[in-house]
């Protein structure tokens, strides 16, 4: 597993490069490639702009049911997502951006799963390698 602590807008590159180096590791196709690092991204980016005090992108190789894939998990400590629903509509912004991160991660990934609360949120996803 690889754990990226996003504090600094500079670690959401960080994070970028060492999704990058895991999953070329392993073999994965440059499209699923591509389509993880954008979403490791789009985490990172809102761990930095949103969360209280940063938090943590997790990464790891995974083989459920024989097929190599990729699991990412995003924690932070608040103060949690007001609407699960507005925060995946297309177009929905807290910061006057374009809207489509959240969304584009769920619809990118193979799993997505959000649990949020005034203490934090927590997201996970997978992706199989192609």
């Amino acid at each position: 597993m690889t754990a990226i602590t996003i504090k600094k807008e500079w670690h959401i590159a960080k994070a970028r490069g060492e999704t990058k180096k895991l999953m070329m590791s392993v073999g994965c196709s440059a499209t699923c490639l591509t389509e993880v690092v954008t979403c490791v991204s789009e985490l990172a980016y809102n761990l930095f702009f949103h969360a209280l005090e940063g938090g943590v992108i997790e990464m790891s190789i995974v083989e459920p049911d024989g097929m190599v894939g990729i699991k990412v998990a995003s924690y932070d400590k608040g103060p949690g997502i007001k609407s699960v629903t507005d925060a995946l509509e297309d177009g929905f912004s807290t910061n006057g951006g374009l809207g489509g991160g959240l969304p584009g991660v769920k619809r990118l990934m193979d799993n997505f799963q959000i649990s949020t609360s005034e203490t934090g949120t927590s997201i996970t996803c997978f992706k199989r390698c192609v």
